[in-house]
């Protein structure tokens, strides 16, 4: 059997997965990155990823590491308010709203909004720029077996790569995970989420809404302006068997529903694109870490879409990883390198994954006084100055 050397091997080419491999292609190390799928570049494709992704602060620097932020940038939205709207009431219609604004703490806007479909697109191209970089779509990670100095992986085209460092970017389902014996803790909601793109007549002004009622938020993020129209990527989320309804709806109907459910405040939404639906979970690995093996990204957590946590939380394992290896660049998927890295990523990991897991159960209520509880404590919490900004600097993931 063939076998090749490299330092880096990144199974998963998912959006984190490809960010790895540009990351440390891009900082000198020989990457191997593979996925099963190949990923989908073409916003009409069938098989298109219509959701998006907010980059937070933080990963700006990351990206512009990488050579991928001069490329995204054209393409990507500000967000320069994050609007919680409460309308839980007797009828869908506001009764708290509440900014929070990025200017209160910094010169920057929160984050950026990009589609998941162009990010592949530019992502790809960058890795064509690097030389020591290899992607290989089609080609899935079979077995694991590590030693102490070095992981032994064995692909579906029938090669056989060694690693130093092993990276398990390969979903909530994760095979590599589950080949070196890490366990998960899985919470389920019932809850399924749909993605999908419209246009409106009132401009977003780079506002991201989050409207709670009852199911779980309706959120909409500002996109780039749509053939001259302001446009904004959805996110509704809904218990299962409401989100199976609402997708068998015709267009008319379906616009009329989402409508009532996004209050209006962006005028009549006309629906831009098709309706794709994924199960709501949380999921958290016993560790990020084994022999010569880092979960990152959904290997290692995964999060309801709220306050934009799930690509961020990936970029922030992403960040400790490159710390480490560039810091000790000899000790590069070493047992004291990667226990490190547990002991540096598995706390804030466990905190968000809770923080976030108590936000979508209150935002799932159904009961008029939980809701007129959740729409107390909004109050509460933005009332005091202090607490607003230090939630908005933890949201961040600022230090």
């Amino acid at each position: 059997m063939k076998r090749e050397s490299f330092d880096i091997l990144v199974s998963g080419g998912g959006v984190a997965g490809l960010i790895a491999a540009t990351a440390f292609g891009s900082a000198g190390y020989s990457v191997l990155c593979v996925d099963p799928n190949a990923p989908v570049t073409d916003a009409n494709d069938p098989d298109a990823d219509l959701r998006t992704t907010a980059f937070l602060q933080p990963a700006r620097a990351l990206l512009d590491t990488c050579g991928l932020w001069s490329s995204l940038a054209p393409h990507a939205a500000p967000l320069q308010i994050m609007r919680i709207v409460d309308a839980g009431g007797e009828t869908p219609e506001p009764r708290v709203v509440k900014d929070f604004r990025a200017s209160d703490i910094s010169d920057e806007p929160f984050g950026w909004n990009l589609p998941n479909w162009l990010l592949r697109r530019e992502i790809l191209g960058r890795i064509g720029d690097l030389a020591n970089v290899e992607f290989r779509p089609g080609v899935s990670t079979q077995s694991v077996l590590t030693r102490e100095s070095e992981a032994l992986v064995s692909l579906s085209d029938g090669t056989r790569a060694s690693a130093k460092l092993l990276i398990a970017a390969d979903g909530r389902n994760s095979p590599v995970r589950d080949a070196v014996g890490i366990d998960v803790k899985t919470t389920r909601y019932g809850q399924k989420a749909l993605a999908f793109a419209v246009t409106h007549p009132i401009p977003h002004e780079n506002i991201s809404t989050e409207v709670h009622r009852s199911g779980g938020p309706f959120t909409m993020v500002p996109l780039p302006d749509r053939d001259g129209q302001s446009c904004s990527a959805i996110v509704w989320m809904e218990r299962g068997a409401e989100v199976k309804r609402l997708q068998s709806l015709n267009k008319d109907a379906f616009e009329d529903e989402m409508n009532t459910r996004s209050c209006h405040l962006l005028g009549p939404l006309t629906l831009a694109s098709r309706r794709s639906a994924w199960p709501i979970i949380s999921q958290i690995a016993g560790r990020m870490s084994a022999e010569r093996t880092a979960l990152i990204a959904e290997a290692a957590h995964v999060v309801p879409p709220i306050g934009a946590q799930g690509l961020n939380m990936s970029l922030g394992d992403l960040r400790v990883l490159l710390e480490l290896a560039e810091g000790a660049p000899d000790t590069l998927g070493s047992r004291p390198m990667l226990d490190t890295y547990h002991k540096r990523r598995h706390p804030d990991v466990r905190l968000r994954v809770t923080g976030i897991d108590a936000l979508n159960r209150a935002s799932m209520v159904g009961a008029p006084a939980l809701r007129d509880l959740r729409a107390a404590a909004l109050n509460a919490f933005y009332s005091v100055a202090p607490v607003r900004k230090t939630l908005m600097r933890t949201g961040l993931g600022s230090r």
